[in-house]
């Protein structure tokens, strides 16, 4: 029996605004990313899910309380599924990175699998750990849906890794905030199911303007 699993971005924090690389720096949610995390709520009413899981950053951890709230589900802390460590590439827009840094950002637009910014984690290897913790959680909900609340970085790997995408290819694929991605687990291989669906957001910006 397959595992489906629905995976959520973290609403849009400041930093995203800024485009300002967080990784494991813990910010938290603004109030856009309030508003969509309780946009993501009526997005999961209709689907039955076993289990809860999150991220234990900030922004993704009040994702997750918000958006199952009155779902009857108790989220679970998952640290490995924390966004990637940048070391100190973290809390940099490009245009500073460009200029304090240039070498790290050019292994950083290279997406180079093996560099890890001196103090923080390579590629290959944050992505040995994210699809290591989805695999783990698809082994113990066999046959189950479940939730998971993290982040972009996390969602890079788990599509490239549903589609056959190398860790090195340009992203060419969009990642939104609070969208909904599913995936299923079967024998060890992983399928894309739907991709960052928005209808609850374009909904819930409907009734805004109503």
């Amino acid at each position: 029996m397959p595992t489906r699993i629905c995976l959520v971005r973290h609403g849009e924090t400041d930093w995203n605004a800024e485009k300002r690389l967080q990784g494991q720096i813990d910010i938290d949610l603004n109030a856009v990313g309030e508003s969509q995390a309780a946009a993501v709520r009526p997005g999961l009413v209709h689907h039955r899910f076993t289990a809860a899981y999150s991220s234990d950053l900030s922004r993704a951890w009040r994702t997750a309380q918000i958006a199952t709230h009155g779902l009857g589900l108790a989220v679970s802390p998952a640290p490995t599924l924390r966004e990637r460590h940048y070391g100190d590439y973290q809390g940099l827009t490009t245009d500073e990175a460009v200029h304090r840094h240039p070498e790290m950002h050019r292994q950083h637009a290279a997406r180079s699998l093996h560099y890890d910014y001196g103090s923080g984690e390579s590629l290959a290897d944050f992505a040995q750990r994210v699809m290591d913790s989805l695999a783990e959680l698809a082994a113990r909900h066999r046959g189950e849906s479940i939730l998971v609340f993290t982040h972009g970085g996390v969602l890079d790997v788990v599509y490239r890794a549903a589609v056959g995408r190398d860790l090195e290819a340009p992203r060419d694929f969009p990642i939104p905030n609070a969208a909904l991605n599913w995936l299923e687990h079967r024998d060890g291989h992983w399928q894309l199911i739907s991709w960052a669906d928005r209808a609850h957001l374009e909904r819930a910006l409907d009734e805004v303007a109503e």
